[in-house]
């Protein structure tokens, strides 16, 4: 599989725009604009492998993407919360 510099850009742009709604949705995080925006990567990444493996779909373009992307990073910004707390007792 090749990825062109231009799928690379959209998909660090839909990670970026999905980490900050993430960080707006799951406040207190204590991650910052910037470490939002990088769990938003990651979370689209997630959301990208996993939703379609579980058989969830949001349509098709970039608004469902971001949709995707965003519940991606929510999800994995509910799980650092966790493990944060677990490793404060």
């Amino acid at each position: 599989m090749d990825i062109s510099a231009e799928v690379l850009l959209v998909v660090l742009l839909i990670g970026a725009i999905a980490g900050w709604l993430a960080g707006q949705i799951v406040q207190g995080t204590g991650f910052g604009l910037i470490g939002d925006i990088a769990i938003g990567i990651v979370g689209a990444l997630i959301a990208s492998l996993l939703f379609p493996r579980l058989g969830i779909h949001f349509g098709a373009g970039i608004v469902a993407e971001i949709i995707a992307a965003t519940l991606g990073a929510v999800i994995l910004l509910l799980i650092m919360r966790l493990v944060r707390r677990r490793g404060r007792w």
